[in-house]
């Protein structure tokens, strides 16, 4: 096997899911696993030039020549890569299109758990949720079918795999999805598998590398599932329930990254919730990174045992008490102006802050809110450093806001502008955006539906989506400026992750509630 990450070396393994599964399918006894990545801009050029098909980094083995070649797909503006490595590897696009003599094509990931159906064509099968168990239960069935035909023709049958070829969709005079047809005994739908037990799961740092992003870093798994269940993130409803893992598990695993004197990273959606935080924290002879804080009192003793960090994130996400409702960010502003008084009383010199714009029912005042947020910490310590990262708000399957039409980009460039202009002249602030455009290619591909295959393979040569879009005929408006009805067809909706599509609509309308002049939900804290 070798499996792919659709993105360069240095972001590929700072991922934890993806050296997790590479650590897993080396454990067994038949598998040999190997890894590939993207090359970068100027060596794909060469790539190119020369004609040569993507190689391991093990064996220098071409794609072409792996019994399977799995990807794990864990960004949406990662996916016109998937096409480049296929297509450079010489390996046929759609999954049609191959035979006997070709690779099983497999992917996982995150996002083949919320929307596979955007790149589904070009994946044999494709695993949604944890692939703890059903990843080795594949592997059980391939090896002893004997063959390509055999084992992927048996594969649906088990728990989680998704067999994109075994369906077929329909759409309606307005665009939207109007059917899809299960075929030769397919199931209707694909449930999430869940780990419930991340304590006993072999997912671990692999390898440490000095030219990952995460340099030098072993990383440790502390949780699963966050549980604030914020309504623009899909981790507080995708991976519940809320897993933590045992005390004695993450023991062992920094006793592996102390053999090889590396610096620990801890890994969790919300760290200040893990029981065991403290005592991990408390562990002799480790220099520990925390991914962020959350605002709230528990904070304040984790920084007494991060003397030697350089620098804390915590998240904001909006500047306005109302618009915290509105995404049911439970944090107040004292409660995120007092954590950052405690950060920089603490000796700690740089302080990230991160918001969105851009959000459902955002208001003028809701920027302003974050210009005066941001102000208002940097007065609390005229020689520290602060970071503000201002991200473009993506809607994303299986939250409340998966209905949400994005915000326009002349809008998106005002706002960004009038925060910018606020802090031209202030020493120690900082501000940085992502780039709106790459914003919106990823709410195309994060609520896409199959058509997005003209897209993506269009998509070969140039990262250039709104030129593909014209060229496979794909109205990108129609994608990303639209606002969903409650009872249109998603084309994810046949994925059964766990959470109700009522559920999500009542909070969605609870968040609209609140900016018509409601007060947010006591009973969901």
């Amino acid at each position: 096997m070798c499996i792919v990450y659709p993105n360069v070396y240095g972001v590929g393994m700072a991922s934890l899911g993806y050296q997790g599964i590479y650590r897993l399918l080396n454990l067994r006894n038949d598998v040999v696993c190997e890894r590939a990545f993207v090359p970068d801009d100027k060596d794909l050029a060469e790539y190119r030039r020369t004609d040569t098909p993507i190689f391991s980094l093990e064996s220098k083995r071409p794609l072409g020549q792996f019994d399977i070649v799995a990807f794990s797909i864990a960004f949406e503006n990662d996916y016109p890569n998937i096409v480049r490595v296929l297509a450079q590897s010489r390996i046929p696009l759609l999954s049609h299109d191959r035979t006997a003599h070709h690779p099983v094509v497999i992917g996982g990931g995150v996002c083949a758990t919320i929307n596979p159906e955007p790149f589904a064509d070009f994946f044999d099968l494709l695993f949604v949720g944890d692939a703890e168990q059903s990843l080795p239960a594949f592997l059980d069935l391939f090896v002893a079918a004997g063959g390509r035909r055999a084992g992927v023709a048996q594969a649906g049958a088990i728990p989680g795999i998704y067999v994109p070829s075994r369906y077929e969709i329909t759409y309606g005079d307005d665009g939207s999805l109007a059917a899809r047809s299960a075929l030769s005994g397919a199931p209707e739908g694909i449930r999430r598998q869940r780990c419930d037990d991340i304590s006993c799961s072999p997912v671990s740092t692999a390898i440490v590398s000095s030219k990952s992003e995460f340099a030098d870093m072993f990383l440790v798994e502390a949780m699963r599932g966050c549980p604030w269940s914020c309504r623009f993130c899909m981790v507080g409803n995708v991976y519940r329930p809320v897993r933590q893992k045992s005390l004695a598990a993450i023991r062992e695993e920094i006793g592996r990254a102390k053999e090889q004197g590396c610096r620990v990273g801890i890994v969790g959606p919300s760290l200040t919730d893990y029981q065991h935080i403290e005592a991990v924290l408390a562990i002799d002879g480790v220099e520990f990174s925390l991914t962020s804080l959350r605002a709230q009192e528990k904070s304040a003793r984790l920084l007494d045992q991060l003397a030697a960090a350089r620098s804390i994130s915590i998240a904001p996400e909006a500047g306005t008490e109302r618009m915290r409702k509105v995404i049911n960010k439970k944090v107040t502003e004292t409660d995120i102006v007092e954590t950052a008084a405690l950060i920089f009383a603490r000796g700690i010199s740089h302080l990230r802050l991160y918001f969105m714009i851009g959000l459902p029912t955002e208001r003028d005042e809701d920027i302003l809110g974050i210009v005066d947020l941001i102000a208002r910490i940097r007065s609390l310590c005229r020689h520290g450093k602060i970071t503000a990262g201002i991200s473009t708000f993506v809607p994303k399957p299986f939250t409340p806001f998966q209905w949400c039409a994005m915000d326009r980009p002349d809008n998106i460039k005002k706002k960004l502008r009038l925060i910018k202009k606020a802090f031209r002249m202030t020493p120690g602030v900082r501000i940085v955006h992502d780039v709106p455009k790459y914003a919106y290619m990823q709410g195309l591909f994060a609520r896409g539906d199959r058509r997005l295959t003209a897209v993506l393979s269009e998509m070969e040569l140039s990262d250039d989506y709104t030129a593909a879009c014209r060229q496979a005929g794909i109205d990108l408006s129609w994608y990303v400026f639209r606002e969903r009805g409650k009872d249109e067809v998603l084309p994810w909706d046949f994925i059964d992750a766990g959470v109700t599509k009522d559920k999500l609509w009542e909070e969605y309308q609870k968040a609209l509630s609140v900016s018509e002049g409601g007060q947010a939900d006591e009973g969901n804290r």
